[in-house]
């Protein structure tokens, strides 16, 4: 038995100054790097996911020229890009594998993408034996949500560390908030830990 981080997206394009820059988004990368400095320890897999468009086309309508910020968004986040790597803020050495996802089609949730090897992050996460996983990361309303509900479809017991995410926005994220836990995901902080 043991127990994962999932760090969902801190990415250039996901925090101040990106293209789809979330408020708050490099104070969640720095207080996740001294949360890990603090805890990496604790965890069996340290899981973390970026978005790795393609350049080309729109991403199975991902990528749009008038996005409705629903269904489509600007460009960003293209593989191998600046706006693609990690924040400066985010300390990646304690990061025990690295997920890419939304290469050619929309992907909100980290399960959705792989490791450079393939593995997908349910298969990380079940060779490691994981039955517990604390999520952070950007954008609550987003990619934290649809990556903490399908590690708890995938049978997974699910934190999420309120004081190391960011949102959008504050409706969406709460309602986003509620969602998981009607889905049996625990609110705590990292102090909690």
């Amino acid at each position: 038995m043991s127990r994962a981080l999932l760090i969902v997206d801190v990415q250039n394009d996901f925090t101040e100054g990106g293209a789809l820059a979330v408020t708050g988004g490099d104070a969640v990368a720095s207080a996740v790097s001294a949360f890990l400095e603090a805890h990496a320890g604790d965890y069996g897999v340290i899981v973390a996911s970026r978005d790795w468009h393609d350049a080309e086309g729109d991403n199975g309508g991902h990528f749009a020229a008038q996005p409705d910020f629903v269904d489509s968004w600007p460009v960003h986040c293209v593989a191998g890009s600046d706006g693609a790597a990690y924040d400066t803020l985010l300390a990646t050495d304690a990061i025990t594998h690295h997920v890419h996802k939304g290469q050619g089609e929309p992907a909100y949730s980290m399960f959705e993408g792989a490791t450079e090897s393939g593995e997908t992050v349910g298969a990380v996460l079940s060779a490691a034996g994981v039955l517990s996983a604390d999520v952070v990361g950007l954008a609550t309303d987003h990619c934290v949500r649809a990556s903490a509900l399908d590690a708890i479809a995938h049978g997974v017991q699910v934190r999420v560390f309120t004081d190391l995410i960011a949102g959008v926005g504050a409706e969406s994220s709460e309602a986003a908030l509620a969602e998981l836990v009607h889905a049996g995901a625990v609110l705590a902080e990292s102090r909690d830990a």
